[in-house]
Order: C-alpha cells, then structure tokens, then sequence
C-alpha cells in the first residue's frame, strides 16, 4: 500500500472518484428508472406537465412519500427536472423522449428491463466465468427477453422503412411488387410486423430458436393485424427452410450465433441469386480503442453478460462479440459465400451491412 500511495495524483483521484459517484447515482437509480417506467410516472408527468409530488401520486395511485423520494432521486440525477420556485417537477421534452415516448428513436427505459434481468441472473454470470463462460440465451430470465424487444423496437420504428431498407440496392421496390422476406432471430418479431405493416404485398417468414419468443411474436402480429402474412416458426439461423428469398435478415443477432460463419452459408444458399442478406448490428470499430466511447461501454457490457456467452453455449462457439466491427463481420458473410459486402447505413447505435451472392 504505502508504494501505491505515493503514485498516486490527487487531482486524477478526484476526478475518477467524482466519475464513480455519478456512475454509482446512475446505477442506484437505475433502479428507479424500472419503478417509474413500471408505474408509469414518467407518462403521467408528460401527460399532466409540472406538478408535485402530492399531485403525481393522486394520478398514479402510489403512495406520496415514495414518489416525493423518487422525484427527489430522479431530479438530483437529472432525469427530471424541478422549478424551484413552484416547487414542481416535470420532463423536459429531451427527458421525455428517452423516458416517456416509446416512438422516440432515443426511447432508452427498456434498457432498465434488462438491467434489472442482468443483476437477476447474476449468480448464472458468474458461474459462467468460473466454468466454460457458457450462459445460452433461453437460460435469462423473462425481463431480458422483454427489454431486449423493447431497447431494439424504438430504432427499427424510426430507421427499418425510413433509412435502412431504401439504402439497399432496389430491394423497396422488390417490397413494394411483393418479395419474399425471412428474418432471423427475429425474437418478439418486432422488425418483422413493422416491414410486414409497411409492404402489404411481401410474405415475411419469422424464425427463432427461442419458443417462448415464436409464441409472443405471433400473438403480437395477430394484435397488428398482419397475422395473416407473417409465418413465425421455430427455427435456427442454420436451419429455417430454404424459401429462395428475396432478402433475409439478421436483427442484432449475427454476433450472438455460435456459428456465424455456417448460418451466412445457409443464407447464401436460400437467397435468389439477385436476393440481399442485410445484417444489423451493434455500431463499432474495427480497432478496440476506437469503441472506447459511451455507446461502446453500454455493448461491451452488455457482450460480456448476454452476447458472449450465448455464442460459446452454441456449437462452434465463435464469440464475435457485441463490438466485432465491420471488417470483422465481413470476413465472416464472406467466408459464408458472400462475395460482397458493403455498410449500407449506420446510426450511432447501429450499422447496417449489404451482403450480396
């Protein structure tokens, strides 16, 4: 100890405790964050504008005193905003648009969901360390499986019709006469209703290993109404029915296969020869140091609990990682038998990959 203590700055010490302490008010009010999403506090704060902690509570039925603490909590964190003055808090429309608006392209409470599932399955972690750091993806909790629909949907809302399929070579106009569309891991089949809603001409086919996720998915396409041309199936990345799609997708989800390499040649091998292969991914860099960014601490983390270990419980196993980057995700949908591969949008949570036969 004495040696470490004479290499130590002050001025650095500081600042890194300072650092810690805002970090350890995020994560103590994470918390708080699933309490008022669940409770709906934050809706009804942008429904009723500045209020007290009195006024809120009547509108939510939750007990004053708790919700006066919350509001507390909350406002010294920064996630709401208080008047002095008045005595009353409120949601900026910033804070609302992560807190409140689902539709919003920065919705980020459903990261709370699967904060909260994490922290769950943290005995599971940290066997997973201890042993072969096998953790497959069935093996979470309920909240995982939920919050990861909810922390995907928000982008796929604003950028799937908008930006990321008119950035493919003329597959919206293959949409729009009537294609023949496979998305994989397609989950609680959220990507899929919303491309299905947008072409009423395609016949899209969900596929995913995970039962629990098959059933959702379909009960949720049956309440859009696209129940009809939507067919979700059990069924993994290497082993959906061949279909000669016109395009397939991967959904946050190439990283997460124990077998990338195999599930991009089963792809190949069930495209039309002019059929497209897009591939959504976390958005990262090629080198490690150029992920050392906000967005890149949230995916390393979130690689370290969920994305890694479920790829070493698959065979093969390869492990990509939430942060593989483009050139490493190249070389895998060309070791599958793409011959081309291009990054055909990006968003600063996403990039988005062309592969073509």
């Amino acid at each position: 100890m004495p040696e470490i203590a004479q290499t130590v700055d002050p001025e650095k010490l500081n600042v890194f405790v300072g650092r810690m302490l805002g970090d350890l008010g995020a994560v103590t009010n994470s918390v708080l964050v699933h309490v008022g999403d669940q409770l709906g506090l934050y809706k009804s704060l942008v429904k009723s504008g500045p209020v007290t902690s009195a006024a809120l509570a009547k509108q939510t039925g939750t007990s004053e005193r708790l919700v006066r603490e919350w509001l507390s909590a909350q406002a010294a964190q920064g996630y709401i905003s208080y008047d002095t003055e008045r005595g009353e808090f409120s949601l900026s429309p910033e804070q609302a648009m992560v807190f409140a608006d689902e539709d919003s392209p920065v919705y980020l409470a459903g990261f709370f969901d699967v904060a909260r599932g994490l922290f769950d399955d943290t005995p599971k972690i940290v066997n997973a360390f201890r042993t072969d750091g096998k953790l497959a993806w069935h093996e979470h909790n309920g909240c995982l499986f939920c919050g990861t629909q909810r922390v995907f949907r928000p982008a796929y809302n604003y950028h799937l019709i908008n930006e990321w399929l008119p950035a493919l070579d003329g597959v919206v106009a293959k949409l729009e006469r009537g294609a023949r569309v496979a998305d994989v891991g397609c989950g609680h089949g959220a990507s899929t209703i919303l491309m299905a809603k947008a072409f009423p001409n395609a016949k899209f086919f969900g596929f995913d290993y995970h039962p629990a996720s098959i059933e959702a998915a379909r009960q949720a396409a049956n309440e859009e109404g696209v129940g009809d041309r939507i067919s979700f199936e059990v069924g993994t990345a290497k082993t959906f029915p061949s279909k000669e799609y016109d395009l397939v997708c991967f959904f946050d989800c190439l990283h997460d296969m124990g077998d990338p390499v195999g599930a991009s040649h089963h792809v190949s091998e069930t495209l039309k020869p002019d059929g497209a292969l897009m591939v959504v991914e976390p958005f990262a860099g090629d080198k490690l140091e150029e992920n050392f960014t906000p967005v890149g601490a949230v995916f390393y983390a979130a690689s370290t609990v969920v994305c890694t270990p479920a790829s070493l419980a698959q065979e093969v196993g390869l492990a990509l990682g939430a942060q593989a980057g483009q050139a490493r995700l190249s070389k895998v949908l060309i070791e599958g038998g793409f011959k081309r591969v291009r990054r055909a949008a990006e968003t600063p949570f996403n990039m988005v990959l062309e592969a073509r036969l």
